[in-house]
C-alpha cells in the first residue's frame, strides 16, 4: 500500500467515524471521555492540529462544525444532556492529567 492509498483509507475511516457519531447523538461526550478518553471536542482539536501540520489554518469552531455536523451551539441545545453525578465522578477520577 502506498501513501496515497493509506491516506485515502484513513480519510474514509475518519468520515465513517463522523457518520457513526452523527448517528449516535445519544452517546454524550462525557460517555466517550469516560470510556475512551476522547470525545467529539477532542476530535475537533485533533482536526485543527492536523490541518496546522499541513500548513492549513482551520478555526476550532469550523472544525467542531465538521465533527458535529452542525454548529456546536445547535448540537448542544438539541442533543447534549446534563451529565449525571456518576458520569461526572468517573470523569473526575479518570481524566488525563495535563
Amino acid at each position: 500500500m502506498d501513501k496515497a492509498q493509506s491516506d485515502a483509507i484513513e480519510a474514509a475511516v475518519f468520515r465513517r467515524l463522523l457518520s457513526h457519531l452523527d448517528q449516535r447523538k445519544d452517546v454524550q461526550n462525557i460517555d466517550l471521555m469516560n470510556l475512551a478518553g476522547f470525545c467529539r471536542n477532542c476530535l475537533s482539536k485533533w482536526y485543527v492540529a492536523a490541518a496546522e501540520q499541513e500548513g492549513v489554518g482551520v478555526e476550532y469552531e469550523a472544525a467542531r462544525e465538521r465533527v458535529y455536523g452542525m454548529p456546536y451551539p445547535q448540537w448542544k441545545a438539541e442533543f447534549q444532556a446534563e451529565a449525571s453525578a456518576e458520569q461526572l465522578a468517573s470523569f473526575t477520577k479518570n481524566k488525563p492529567q495535563e
